[in-house]
């Protein structure tokens, strides 16, 4: 197959996936965390702090917050579909790399299978139409994998330099579990080649300085601006929140390992058909038999962390879809006839599975908005022309839909004296009052938590 016609393929199938009432859905699960910080970097031109609220957010870096606000900036509109294109541009580019530098290798048909099988695969189908970090993690670490696997044996500055690229904005996004999973995978295909020795040269410890200088970058001064103490304390319970047991629970902990594998899907079902017999050169035997032992190794000490979760195995795409391509190219899958359009008729029935989906369901969900509504009433309450003050707020994603100026604060002495219109949660009621504030509405959001609209200077003094 030719590079265009690849190319006009994995574009058609991308967008009939991904696009369609891409922005149609509120808000949901952990996207508003991804995108407050976004708006009040726009708003503050503080692009080096994420913050929700009143409040540093710290847990994740800040690239996906990054990406977000490049995104409301670049076409001026802040809404669900601008917030949730950077997702669906990252499964993009990996695709599009798949074609273009994955070809090297793949050849043709292996690379062009390749991208269908990311494109299509269930884990993605779900977080590439989300603006989640999962997306863009899994991406970075997927370009991280594509530029090694393509030219360790022969470019190996290349290699190591751009591998180390992708996975300095792969710490970026949410930290440093994918290195796990990179070097389980590129020490299995060194050792099953003998060509460890590679890890010990000078392109390496090139890519490990460049990868270590982008989160410096940011890491060092955020250190200095914020609480140090309060930052590592942030980021040290993040790491032992991965390897610790403080939420574990066995029913969800047993399931791991299917759970993970149904991210893999549905293209973990031609493994069984892959024969290592069929590959012609040994040089391919020794890939696939390390990059086996680095996809399966990992897995399974992963999902058996009594905190892990499922999700966090999806690293390990790459380096399966690109087992299976090599498979594909060599001819190396053996399946009763009835099956050898499986790939062909997989990618459709995905298609249209995902358009099905998009015509019919999401506006039915739509209809079963909770944050949009909080908005409104909000909204109605308030003049158009009216600033909101928040006072120590925590995360409330509706905010996302107040199309107005939010001005966050710790409590409620540092109110000014021409605030009009305050939003303060159930403990700061009597205070509000006690400065002539009168509640004109109250809210519960879908969480059950508690809110209250207070207009100042309509209450009776205490």
């Amino acid at each position: 197959m030719s590079r265009a016609r690849a190319l006009l393929i994995v574009m058609v199938v991308w967008g009939a996936i991904y696009l369609p009432r891409l922005g149609t859905l509120e808000l949901k699960s952990e996207e508003g965390r991804r995108v407050l910080p976004a708006v009040t970097m726009l708003d503050t031109g503080d692009f080096l702090v994420p913050q929700i609220g009143s409040d540093p957010y710290l847990r994740k870096p800040p690239l996906v917050n990054w990406l977000v606000a490049g995104s409301f900036k670049l076409f001026g509109v802040r809404n669900e579909w601008t917030a949730r294109l950077p997702s669906t541009l990252c499964v993009l580019a990996v695709a599009l790399a798949f074609v273009l530098v994955g070809r090297r290798k793949l050849g043709g048909n292996g690379a062009i299978a390749a991208a269908l099988m990311w494109l299509t695969n269930f884990g993605l189908l779900e977080k590439g139409r989300m603006i989640e970090i999962e997306a863009l993690y899994v991406s970075l670490s997927a370009l991280a994998f594509l530029c090694w696997l393509t030219y360790w044996r022969d470019r190996r500055w290349l290699a190591w330099v751009g591998a180390g690229l992708f996975l300095g904005l792969g710490l970026l996004a949410k930290g440093p579990l994918h290195l796990v999973f990179f070097y389980a995978v590129v020490i299995a295909v060194l050792w099953q080649a003998r060509e460890l020795r590679l890890l010990a040269t000078l392109p390496h410890l090139a890519g490990i300085v460049l990868m270590l200088g982008i989160f410096a970058a940011w890491a060092i001064p955020v250190l200095e601006i914020a609480r140090a103490a309060h930052v590592t304390s942030v980021w040290s319970q993040q790491l032992s929140g991965r390897l610790g047991t403080d939420d574990f629970k066995f029913a969800n902990w047993i399931l791991n390992i299917p759970r993970g594998l149904a991210y893999l899907l549905p293209w973990a079902v031609l493994l069984p058909f892959a024969r290592f017999r069929l590959l012609e050169s040994e040089v391919d035997r020794q890939l696939c038999r390390g990059l086996s032992l680095g996809v399966a190794i990992p897995f399974l000490m992963v999902s058996l962390l009594p905190s892990a979760l499922p999700r966090y195995n999806m690293p390990l795409l790459a380096p399966a879809i690109w087992l299976l391509a090599v498979f594909v190219r060599e001819h190396a899958l053996v399946w009763p006839k009835p099956l050898r359009k499986a790939i062909t008729w997989t990618v459709l029935a995905v298609i249209a599975g995902m358009l099905v989906y998009s015509v019919a369901l999401i506006p039915l969900l739509a209809r079963r908005a909770k944050i949009r509504p909080l908005a409104a009433q909000l909204d109605s309450e308030i003049p158009p022309a009216e600033s909101l003050y928040a006072i120590d707020p925590d995360y409330q994603p509706y905010f996302f839909y107040l199309h107005r100026p939010i001005v966050y604060l710790d409590r409620i002495d540092q109110l000014p004296p021409g605030a009009r219109y305050v939003l303060v949660q159930p403990e700061e009621e009597k205070a509000t009052e006690q400065r002539h504030g009168q509640p004109i509405l109250r809210l519960k959001d879908y969480r059950g938590k508690r809110i209250i609209l207070f207009e100042m200077g309509r209450g009776t003094p205490r």
